[in-house]
């Protein structure tokens, strides 16, 4: 039986990112819950721990299975978020998958 796969992404952004483009993105971000097929469920918001080595913003997406997490990557809808990423300043991320 397939698993399902916790996606966690963690962001640093460069210091010139402003506020409202970090809430762009993570408007944008919770639209793909609708847009992308095998997501069962997607979060984001702002780190307020002091232990977060300056990674600002936290993603969690479960997927169906590894196929699902699969064709996210590569998909249109999620590039444009990437390529959004990019534009608006990207310092540094953490990525990790793992079966629950």
């Amino acid at each position: 039986m397939p698993h399902l796969i916790e996606h966690i992404v963690l962001i640093k952004f460069s210091p010139d990112t402003t506020q409202e483009q970090k809430e762009e993105l993570i408007s944008r971000t919770l639209l793909l819950k609708e847009k992308i097929p095998g997501i069962i469920d997607i979060r984001q918001g702002f780190n307020f721990s002091a232990r977060s080595q300056g990674y600002e913003v936290g993603l969690t997406v479960r997927f169906q299975d590894r196929d699902a997490l699969e064709n996210y990557g590569p998909h249109p809808e999620h590039q444009e978020i990437v390529a959004y990423l990019k534009e608006i300043g990207i310092e540094d991320s953490i990525i990790v998958d793992f079966e629950i």
